[in-house]
């Protein structure tokens, strides 16, 4: 069956939208006819080969949808049921699943390299990263969707798939923000608007969110922050200042910069942590001393995925978002059309955008 899809052909070039041939779905899998799928700037990360992962594809990676069909030994969701997709599914045989680390699954990233649709001209396309949700419809494993919480609109539950998870992850499971404590958020795109509002859930004292864009702040103060910084580079310095010259307790970069995870490194208190979300390329060299390591005390952190279990953390940030906690319409900056998708990345490349939402 023919769907319209934004293909990218090769690492570099702009996406484009196409007809593809969507196949049924096999034994194990599940068809779905996406409602909005968010534009993330790990999708950039894909397009412009900071990440790799096989081409030609069919990228993105949060989404919602309905079930339209289901294959052999498919249980848990049937046709008709609203779903959430999982880009990073846990296989629970590995040494990390052994350990309930799931998001550091071995084989997570695996069905990447599967061919799952081909073009009009019959040239094999690979589901970006598992799930393919820049299409009207993906056709995915069954380990990738999970059901839809109740009482969240499909078009805003897509987020939860990746941004929200991350964000809020970040704040609750990798730097673990106590009742109190001070935090500071390095950009304030998806993911950073979600640790904004995580760290208000948390009970954070002070949220100092950090941009380059002035145009942000209104963004960010209503995610949460109680103040703003345009990014400079006296920016650890103005955090000192707005934290008794102590620095923050916990300091959560999201922008994957070599220059801003040192100013987050550098922002933090003695003995405190910094986390970093963003995904950076190699050549993004991040240099400490030995006597510094030891003299501040402080912790620095990787997280993947928010260190989240999303089997685990969607019913609660769905509870969230029912009570009026987590408000997932702010994260969105644009909605655009499937045929819109080329541009929002220009935006992205602009330094315009930085979170859409594509809505079928």
């Amino acid at each position: 069956m023919a769907v319209r899809a934004a293909v990218l052909p090769a690492v570099g070039f702009p996406l484009e939208i196409t007809g593809i041939d969507l196949p049924d779905p096999g034994p194990g899998q599940v068809r779905v006819r996406l409602a909005a799928a968010g534009v993330c700037h790990s999708d950039l990360s894909l397009s412009n080969g900071t990440m790799r992962v096989p081409v030609p594809a069919v990228l993105g990676h949060e989404g919602a949808g309905t079930v339209v069909a289901v294959g052999e030994g498919v249980t848990h969701v049937a046709p008709g049921d609203g779903v959430v997709l999982n880009w990073a599914p846990s296989c629970g045989a590995c040494h990390a699943c052994s350990l309930g680390e799931v998001w550091l699954c071995a084989d997570a990233l695996s069905g990447a390299a599967d061919v799952y649709a081909r073009t009009a001209e019959g040239t094999d396309l690979h589901p970006g990263l598992n799930v393919a949700a820049f299409a009207e419809e993906t056709v995915v494993s069954a380990s990738c969707v999970l059901p839809a919480p109740d009482g969240v609109p499909l078009t805003d539950a897509a987020l939860l798939g990746c941004a929200v998870l991350t964000g809020y992850g970040a704040v609750h499971h990798s730097a673990r923000v106590r009742q109190g404590e001070t935090v500071a958020v390095f950009g304030v795109g998806g993911v950073g608007l979600a640790a904004l509002q995580a760290a208000r859930i948390a009970g954070a004292s002070k949220i100092i969110a950090v941009d380059v864009s002035p145009a942000k702040e209104e963004l960010a103060r209503t995610a949460g922050a109680t103040d703003y910084l345009v990014a400079s580079d006296t920016t650890a310095r103005e955090i000192r200042g707005l934290t008794g010259r102590q620095g923050v307790d916990v300091a959560v970069e999201c922008a994957g910069r070599a220059v801003t995870i040192r100013t987050a490194w550098d922002s933090t208190r003695r003995g405190g942590r910094t986390t970093v979300v963003g995904i950076g390329g190699k050549d993004q060299q991040v240099t400490f001393n030995a006597l510094e390591i030891f003299h501040w005390g402080r912790t620095l952190t990787g997280c993947v995925y928010g260190n989240s279990d999303p089997a685990r953390d969607l019913p609660v940030l769905a509870g969230h978002v029912r009570a009026g906690r987590l408000d997932l319409a702010a994260l969105v900056t644009e909605r655009i059309s499937l045929d819109g998708i080329p541009a929002a990345f220009e935006n992205m490349l602009a330094g315009k955008g930085g979170r859409a939402l594509v809505v079928f």
